[in-house]
């Protein structure tokens, strides 16, 4: 079957996409299997992930975005594929998704240049649900020219997207509080562009303002590559090394489609940028890094436990409970004594 499914996927057949998808995130051998035949077809996708806090309008805004791509015209001169990843909080009750992001797309399920595809956390730190990585490759494999991943909204912790994105879009509206706080460290480190959405909100403009003195902060006596020309320089040195791309700040009102076309006009910038300063390629060596490396944590955590009988694992615990062992000590001792090779 697995051949049959990676001959569909590679002739774009929506339904075996699905169904790919889903045997993804079912963890079954023969998904990994077809993953597998795909690889070689992968890495043609732009992949532009959205996040930001909830109650921004990502999921509008990703909605107003497909849209724009998919037409052509400025700033996009032919009509592009589309894949959306929308990664929502898992229900406490059913352990699935809520699906609010595919609801709020509604519109677009009829386009067949488009594939929508809600997928649960599962439990999954970070915005991002495990399969997500995987679900990325199915859709690249299978022909989508751009894909969206639009996180879950979980804040500062929510900073996974920028190892999996070519382009990180982080989106701030007004009104959500302090606007300094509401931009930490962690958030604002990972942006490529930002969209401050619902602009026509009071307070939009401070929040403007705010991005603008951070990322002064921020780029303070280093060289600034902005949309393809260095706009301050620095130290020397490299300057392929130093120019640095500064994110663009965008207002936006995406519940009435406005400044859509400069978002897109930045993420076709970014992309010319990643591709002329050759940081494309360091950026896709580090997602494949931190790829493998969350791939080698997860296999060797499954082996050591099967390798643990159930009344040793209880022993363990209980003595933990009692004091009498600390939680490093156990798990030094479940590795020494090699069960996790």
């Amino acid at each position: 079957m697995s051949s049959d499914i990676v001959e569909q996927v590679l002739a774009g057949e929506r339904r075996a996409v699905a169904r790919l998808i889903t045997m993804i995130e079912n963890d079954g051998n023969e998904a990994q299997e077809a993953l597998a035949a795909l690889y070689p077809y992968t890495g043609q996708a732009h992949i532009v992930g959205v996040t930001g806090a909830p109650g921004t309008g990502k999921s509008t805004l990703v909605n107003e975005l497909a849209k724009v791509y998919r037409r052509g015209g400025q700033p996009v001169p032919s009509p592009r594929t589309v894949g959306i990843i929308a990664v929502d909080p898992t229900s406490p009750f059913s352990g699935g998704a809520i699906l609010g992001d595919r609801i709020r797309m509604r519109e677009l399920a009829g386009d067949p240049g488009i594939f929508i595809r809600s997928m649960a956390t599962r439990g999954s730190l970070g915005g991002l649900a495990r399969a997500t990585a995987d679900a990325i490759k199915v859709l690249d494999a299978a022909g989508y020219q751009v894909i969206f991943v639009e996180t879950v909204g979980a804040g500062q912790a929510e900073v996974d997207i920028a190892k999996t994105a070519h382009t990180t879009i982080v989106v701030q509206a007004p009104g959500l509080g302090d606007d300094i706080q509401a931009i930490k460290a962690g958030i604002l480190e990972i942006a490529d562009i930002f969209t401050v959405n619902k602009a026509d909100r009071e307070g939009a403009d401070n929040t403007v303002m705010a991005l603008q003195m951070l990322l002064d902060l921020d780029h303070a006596s280093r060289p600034i590559l902005h949309h393809g020309v260095v706009m301050q320089s620095g130290q020397t040195g490299d300057s392929s090394q130093e120019q640095r791309w500064r994110p663009p700040i965008l207002k936006t009102i995406a519940l009435h489609s406005q400044g859509i076309e400069a978002v897109v006009e930045a993420i076709e910038a970014h992309l010319i940028y990643l591709k002329e300063s050759q940081t494309l390629h360091r950026r896709e060596r580090e997602r494949i890094e931190s790829e493998l490396n969350d791939i080698l944590q997860e296999e060797l955590m499954r082996r050591l436990l099967s390798r643990v009988k159930e009344e040793e694992w209880d022993e363990l615990i209980e003595r933990i409970g009692r004091r009498e062992m600390d939680p490093y000590s156990a798990a030094r001792e479940l590795v020494e004594e090699g069960r996790c090779v």
